[in-house]
C-alpha cells in the first residue's frame, strides 16, 4: 500500500510509470455475407485492418508506438509540472535520456512478463481489483480519479500495469530468494594509488617487511579506508565495485599480500587478513547480491531474446 501511495505523489518510477502495452487483434472475424440470389451483386470484401505502428518487437510480441509515445508524453507533462522547460537545452537533454529509458523499460517489462508466463506465474483479476479497490479506498474515489486523469491513464491501463507489476514482483522474488544468506567472507586491507610506479615502490616496501596498515595510512588514495589501515572489512564474493580486486583477494590466504592489481580506480595492493568459510551476509551486502542476481537474470533474458527496435530514441 505504501508503494501505491507513492504513485499518487507522482513518483512513477520503473514499471509503475509504464502503462501496459495494448495489443491489436489481427484475427477479428470478418462478417458473414448474407445469402443472396445468384444474380445479386457480390458484397465487397471487408477492409483489411492496417497494422498499428510499433516501437519494438520483443520475441515477436509488439510494443505499440502509441504506448511508447504516451509514456514519453507523461514524462514531458511531469517536467512541465515541475517547472522544467522541455524545449530548453537542459529539457531536451533530459527527454533524450528519458526516451531511451522508456523504451528500455518497456522492453524489460515485456521480457519479465514473458519469463513469468513461461514459469506459470499468474495474477487473477480478483487480486488486481482488490489492490485497485484498496488504493481507491485509501485516498478517496475523487483523488483516485483525479490521479488517473493527471497521469493520462484509464482504469484499464492501470489494471494492466498493476497486473504486470504484480507478476514481475512474484518472479523477481523467486530470483532473489535463490541468493544465499550465508557465504564465505574475507577481511581485506588495500592500498590504492594512481600510478603503477608508485604501486611498485610500495610493494617493494611490503616485500621488505613494511607494515601494510602503516603504508596504507601513508600512501593510499582511498579516503574511506586510509585512516583505518586500508581495511575493507568482511565481504563475500560479488559485492566489491572493483571485481578485479575481489577476484585477486579470494585467491589469497590470511597474511598473504598479492601483486599489483589494476582497476578503473587505479592500482591496488591487497592483503587478506582473515577468511571465514561460513558467515551470515549483512543486510547491505545481501541487497547488493540480490540486485546483482536480478540484473544478471535480466541480462540473460535480454541476451537470449529477439528484440527489434523501430524508433530512434535520440534526436
Amino acid at each position: 500500500m505504501k508503494q501505491m501511495r507513492l504513485w499518487l505523489d507522482g513518483l512513477l518510477l520503473g514499471l509503475l510509470l509504464l502503462a501496459a502495452c495494448s495489443y491489436a487483434d489481427p484475427k477479428t472475424p470478418a462478417p458473414t455475407a448474407p445469402v443472396d440470389p445468384p444474380t445479386a451483386t457480390p458484397l465487397p470484401a471487408p477492409p483489411t485492418a492496417t497494422p498499428e505502428p510499433l516501437a519494438a518487437l520483443v520475441n515477436n510480441e509488439p510494443i505499440l508506438l502509441a504506448d511508447y509515445e504516451r509514456q514519453v508524453a507523461r514524462i514531458e507533462t511531469s517536467m512541465i509540472a515541475a517547472g522544467q522547460d522541455p524545449n530548453s537545452a537542459e529539457g531536451q537533454a533530459a527527454l533524450t535520456a528519458d526516451r531511451a529509458w522508456v523504451l528500455n523499460i518497456l522492453i524489460e517489462q515485456r521480457l519479465i512478463v514473458q519469463a513469468a508466463r513461461a514459469a506459470g506465474i499468474t495474477v487473477t483479476d480478483a487480486e488486481v481489483d482488490a489492490n485497485i479497490q484498496a488504493l481507491s479506498a485509501e485516498v478517496g474515489e475523487a483523488s483516485f480519479q483525479q490521479w488517473l486523469n493527471d497521469q493520462m491513464m484509464t482504469l484499464e491501463e492501470l489494471r494492466a500495469t498493476l497486473r504486470d507489476e504484480m507478476i514481475a514482483t512474484r518472479i523477481l522474488n523467486q530470483v532473489v530468494e535463490q541468493v544465499p544468506t550465508r557465504a564465505e567472507h574475507i577481511q581485506v586491507r588495500h592500498i590504492l594509488v594512481f600510478t603503477e610506479a608508485e604501486a611498485q615502490q610500495i610493494l617493494g616496501q611490503l616485500q621488505a617487511g613494511g607494515d601494510f596498515a602503516a603504508l596504507a595510512g601513508a600512501y593510499s588514495q582511498d579516503l574511506n579506508t586510509r585512516d583505518n589501515g586500508g581495511d575493507l572489512g568482511y565481504f563475500p564474493r560479488g559485492v566489491l565495485t572493483a571485481p578485479e580486486v575481489e577476484a585477486a583477494a579470494f585467491e589469497l590466504q590470511p597474511g598473504q599480500i598479492g601483486g599489483i592489481v589494476p582497476s578503473n580506480l587505479g592500482f591496488h595492493l591487497i592483503q587478506v587478513v582473515t577468511r571465514t568459510p561460513d558467515m551470515e551476509v549483512s543486510p547491505e551486502n545481501l541487497r547488493l547480491l540480490q540486485d546483482k542476481a536480478v540484473r544478471d537474470w535480466l541480462d540473460g533474458l535480454r541476451g537470449a531474446a529477439s528484440i527489434q527496435r523501430f524508433v530512434e530514441t535520440t534526436p
